[in-house]
């Protein structure tokens, strides 16, 4: 039987996903600019919904428990991957390492006998979540998410199209950080424990989500390939800018991207030691005001609120093992396939594989299927992929009310989440 806090902490995260979902009804409360507007705007922000629950545990935990028993919990939670995909999207974002990603989209889109518009699409939907594989999910997310607002989602309407994108995003970035060990969360959980490493990975993984990947990405790009040779959807601006135009500001130096580089290098690097990737990332903002004139905007405010976002998913979700170990713990491999990949749209797939490598006695076939299905999923939800927070903060001021539908994004991720099953699924090289 469950202790009354994890009951209690159960309770509030089934709470804060239902609030989730219901996020669009708390957007146009707000719009209406009624005199609650500001704690309705508030509460219409995804990435303050798990911070605000897990808020409420603590304070419950106190009030039933004691202060101590609180203040034990939270030291004993570890905040590493909230801070993480604070600074990841920090130094990312930049625009100097915008500038650089730019060049290759623009370089890879050349080699494609495609229009400009339709291939330049087509390369950031593909490639940049497949370069997740090596500057981690965090950071192919920030930088598909911008490249994709500065060239396709600033233009009002064409919401439809904005859903296909950002489904195929989601389930594309999740898949694409596979092909090595360390750069998805839910396989860097167990890849120790399970004993693999990337070449392991690249096999029996990798090869699978790349061709997913390519699939969903060439199947959009076939949708929608006539609003994108047609600017219909958006001039492409900031992504496949003609270079016979005259730029708006003078590019930046290779000196200064090649100093961007080194910084987004090392916190990849050290993204399991808190204390060196926040120094670098403070040693970067001092850089970056020292040349303001080749900077835009930081998003540090937006870096905080998906840190925030994530640090309450951790709170929640340390109290949930009572049910949700116990329930993986007895599916069988296909059946555990299916169920990861439905449990990660309500909670975070780097938690369900960490609590499934916690169950003792499994098989390899076990451990595949685990992680299988927690990457497949990782597209259906926001809460689904740590990285989705961020590419939600990015995209959102552009749907209608600035709010996006669950349910829309949910059934705009069903079809590329069952291509990825489908490959996941094959039985061949496992």
């Amino acid at each position: 039987m469950p202790e009354t806090l994890e009951l209690l902490a159960t309770i509030l995260f089934a709470v804060a996903v239902i609030h989730t979902f219901s996020v669009p009804i708390f957007a146009r409360l707000a719009h209406r600019n009624g005199p609650h507007a500001g704690i309705w705007h508030l509460l219409s922000e995804v990435e303050a919904v798990f911070g605000v629950w897990a808020f409420v545990l603590i304070v419950c935990m106190a009030l039933v428990s004691g202060n101590a028993t609180a203040m034990q919990y939270m030291d004993t939670r570890n905040f590493t991957e909230p801070l993480f995909v604070f600074a990841i999207m920090v130094v990312a974002a930049s625009r100097p390492i915008l500038e650089l990603v730019g060049l290759i989209v623009r370089g890879m889109a050349r080699l494609l006998p495609l229009q400009r518009e339709v291939a330049t699409f087509f390369v950031v939907m593909a490639a940049v979540p497949l370069m997740g594989s090596f500057i981690t999910e965090p950071a192919a997310m920030t930088l598909a998410a911008i490249l994709l607002r500065d060239g396709y989602f600033r233009r009002g309407g064409n919401t439809g199209f904005k859903y296909l994108t950002l489904g195929v995003l989601f389930v594309n970035v999740s898949i694409g950080g596979v092909l090595t060990a360390y750069a998805a969360p839910p396989v860097l959980m167990v890849a120790s424990t399970f004993g693999w490493d990337s070449a392991y990975m690249a096999m029996h993984f990798g090869w699978r989500a790349a061709i997913a990947v390519v699939i969903n990405a060439a199947a959009l790009t076939w949708i929608c390939r006539h609003a994108l040779a047609g600017h219909i959807v958006g001039t492409g601006d900031g992504v496949n800018a003609d270079e016979d135009e005259p730029p708006r500001r003078g590019p930046v130096p290779c000196l200064i991207i090649l100093v961007h580089l080194a910084c987004l290098v090392g916190v990849v690097m050290a993204a399991h030691h808190p204390a060196v990737f926040l120094g670098l990332m403070m040693m970067f903002i001092g850089f970056v005001h020292a040349y303001r004139r080749h900077q835009d905007r930081l998003l540090i405010r937006e870096g905080l609120m998906v840190g925030f976002f994530l640090a309450g998913l951790v709170v929640l979700g340390g109290l949930q093992k009572w049910w949700l170990q116990d329930l993986l713990g007895g599916l069988e491999p296909n059946v555990l396939f299916w169920g990861a990949t439905a449990l990660t749209a309500v909670t975070d797939n780097a938690a369900l594989t960490y609590l499934g490598s916690l169950v003792e006695g499994s098989t390899p076939a076990w451990h595949y299927m685990l992680v299988a299905g927690a990457v497949t999923g990782g597209g259906l939800t926001v809460i689904a992929n740590a990285p989705n927070p961020a590419g939600y903060a990015i995209l959102r001021p552009f749907f209608p009310d600035e709010a996006i539908s669950a349910g829309r994004l949910f059934l705009s991720a069903l079809v590329p989440t069952l291509v990825a099953a489908g490959m996941f699924l094959l039985p061949l090289g496992r």
